[in-house]
């Protein structure tokens, strides 16, 4: 096969000397295989199957888990640390908790690299997961309805939540207002003044396809708050 364009999502150990991991790869979406060898000490495959670093690969295999057989380094790393870091963990976990196996997601893929690029800097951050977050809802056919449930224009004055049923929205007091929701339907989900009901409606789209397991990047991040919020006293 021509190499693929790719970047590890998970990676663990395998046997002694070997790695399962995902990918998440151009053309095939989210890819499952043996990395054999890569945990031997001095592996020069080991040194490029790091997260966060372009790649070209390919494989072999019929089945769901395939046997890598090529991994080239296409590129450095992006430099992340403290909330980007977290951010791009999240990123991984989700990709690799929702995604099923070899869907092909190429925007998704896109909307990854450009996240990488844009997670060094912290204005970047937010809007940079958004965009991938809508990627994925869309890949999966799981993005939110902006109507009522009978297909009704939201109203913007009312106040509504997202029912998961039907991906519509319905009226709800505490809920995110009318005018907000139609911004966000006309794709506005990275404009700063709606970062906080975009991460609202893209978090509660996601919980299904998540199930009731934490994400674990998402624990990490809530006590880098913590320290951040006790360390200000």
């Amino acid at each position: 096969m021509t190499p693929e364009p790719a970047f590890l999502l998970h990676k663990r150990p395998y046997r002694e000397t070997s790695a399962l991991v995902d990918l998440l790869t151009l053309q095939h979406g989210r890819v499952r295989a043996v990395a054999q060898g890569v945990q031997r000490p001095g592996s020069r495959a080991r040194t490029r199957l790091q997260p966060f670093a372009p790649m070209h690969v390919t494989w072999a295999g019929e089945g769901e888990l395939k046997r890598l057989r090529l991994m080239e380094g296409r590129g450095s790393a992006a430099l992340l640390a403290g909330e980007g870091l977290l951010c791009g963990l999240y990123a991984n976990e989700l990709l690799t908790r929702v995604l099923p196996v070899e869907l092909p997601v190429a925007e998704t893929f896109a909307y990854y690299t450009a996240m990488l690029e844009a997670l060094p800097r912290p204005e970047g951050r937010a809007a940079s997961l958004r965009r991938l977050e809508v990627a994925v809802l869309e890949a999966l056919d799981a993005l939110p309805r902006f109507t009522d449930p009978e297909g009704g224009e939201l109203d913007p004055q009312g106040r509504y939540d997202l029912d998961h049923g039907s991906r519509a929205f319905v009226v709800a007091e505490r809920g995110i207002d009318g005018r907000t929701l139609r911004l966000l339907a006309r794709g506005g989900w990275d404009e700063p003044g709606l970062a906080g009901p975009a991460k609202a409606i893209t978090r509660r789209a996601l919980a299904p396809l998540l199930g009731s397991r934490p994400l674990r990047s998402r624990e990490l991040m809530r006590q880098l708050a913590q320290r951040r919020r006790a360390g200000s006293h």
